[in-house]
Formats: structure tokens, C-alpha cells, sequence
């Protein structure tokens, strides 16, 4: 494949992935169609079998990679629209966001003090429970791999994704703050596309809730690290 084909073919295989992804998963509608899910996992079958190497890979899609910052951005524009919502509950928006902020890079630090992992490793995994971009930005700046943080990120979204949607499917939580708040804080952009698909306030409680815990957590990840 010529040297200027390769970016292009990635970019459109990536693109092409994520469309099938969605198609599944507005069939089936459950945690493991998720388009993250399953872009991811396509995608790296595709990087195997063809035997290309993540650099290769990087060169077409990095352009994706920066979309992110301006996408979490966007969420704004629903926040805004419904900004009565934010005035009634910003007492408890405050406080749940410091809470989960804290609880987040503590439980962070605890596995990689557990696991013994290397400063580069835990730098990595610190910001795992926020947006990516502010996820890879805050790693980064604390000295790890912003690659890994992605992955990190990743798993921490589609997890938490999962488990929010089998704890509504058991426990009766009608409140729709409740509802997006659980998405928001437990598993950033995944959460908050689940969160929209229950309705437009869960949406919008749960973009504003990643937006802030992302601010927070990046703040309380570079005093964290000074402990660690």
C-alpha cells in the first residue's frame, strides 16, 4: 500500500467500524453493543490481522483523537438549554461532584499502590475516571502514558456503562438526576451517551457532571501525585 494510502485507509476503516457498531447496537441496545465497545474491538482485529503497528495505525486517525476535545465541548450546548436544572440542584451537583472526584483518583491510587505498579504506570492511571481528553491531558502532566490512560479510560466507561445499566434494571431509582448522575460520575462519555438514551435531563445532568468531575479530578490528580 503506497505510504499516503495508509493514513486514509485507516481513517475510513475506523469510521466504517464505528457506523456498524452503531447499527448493532441500536438492535440490541445493551452494554456489550456498545459502538465503543465494538469499535474498539474491530478495529484492533483489523491492526492484527493486517499486521500494522499502532504508529501506522495513529498516522490516519489522530485527527479522531483531537475531535474528542471540541465533542466534549458540544455537551455544553444541552447544559445551557436546560440551565434551570443546574440552578435547582447545584448544591447536590457540588457536592457529588467533589465526592466522586475524590473517591475516583483515591481508588486509582489504592490499585496501584495495591498492584505495586511503576510511577509511569499509576501517572497512567490516576485520571481513568474522566473524559478522555482531559484524561490524556492530565497524564501527561503527571508523567504518564497518555496511550495507556485512553485504554484505562476506555474500560473504565464500559464498565461503569454496564453496571449502571444492570442497577437500574434491579433498583427502582425514578429521579432523573439520580439517573444521569449515575452515568455521569461512574462512567464519563459512555455513561452520558447511555444517559441520553433514557431521556434529555439524564442527558444533561450527566454531560455536566463529567464536565465538572473531569475539572476536579484533574486538580485533585496533580495534588494526589505529589503522594504518591
Amino acid at each position: 500500500m503506497p505510504p499516503l494510502a495508509k493514513p486514509i485507509f485507516w481513517a475510513v476503516c475506523t469510521i466504517a467500524v464505528y457506523l456498524a457498531a452503531r447499527r448493532i447496537h441500536q438492535h440490541y441496545g445493551r452494554w456489550w453493543s456498545s459502538p465503543l465497545l465494538l469499535t474498539w474491538v474491530g478495529c484492533g482485529f483489523l491492526i492484527l490481522v493486517l499486521q500494522t503497528s499502532y504508529h501506522d495505525y495513529l498516522s490516519g486517525t489522530h485527527w479522531l483523537v483531537w475531535m474528542l476535545g471540541p465533542a466534549t465541548v458540544a455537551f455544553a450546548i444541552p447544559i445551557h438549554r436546560h440551565r434551570a436544572l443546574v440552578r435547582r440542584h447545584w448544591v447536590l451537583l457540588g457536592v457529588g461532584v467533589l465526592v466522586g472526584s475524590l473517591l475516583a483518583v483515591s481508588s486509582s491510587w489504592f490499585l496501584a499502590s495495591l498492584f505495586e505498579l511503576s510511577p509511569e504506570m499509576r501517572a497512567s492511571l490516576i485520571p481513568r475516571s474522566i473524559t478522555t481528553p482531559l484524561a490524556m491531558d492530565a497524564s501527561a502532566r503527571l508523567g504518564g502514558l497518555p496511550e495507556l490512560t485512553a485504554v484505562f479510560t476506555a474500560l473504565t466507561g464500559l464498565f461503569g456503562a454496564a453496571i449502571g445499566e444492570t442497577l437500574l434494571r434491579y433498583l427502582p431509582v425514578r429521579s432523573t438526576f439520580a439517573r444521569g448522575a449515575l452515568f455521569g460520575m461512574g462512567a464519563h462519555g459512555a455513561g452520558v451517551a447511555k444517559a441520553r438514551e433514557l431521556g434529555q435531563e439524564e442527558g444533561v445532568v450527566a454531560s455536566l457532571i463529567m464536565i465538572l468531575a473531569g475539572q476536579v479530578t484533574v486538580v485533585a490528580a496533580v495534588i494526589a501525585s505529589g503522594v504518591i
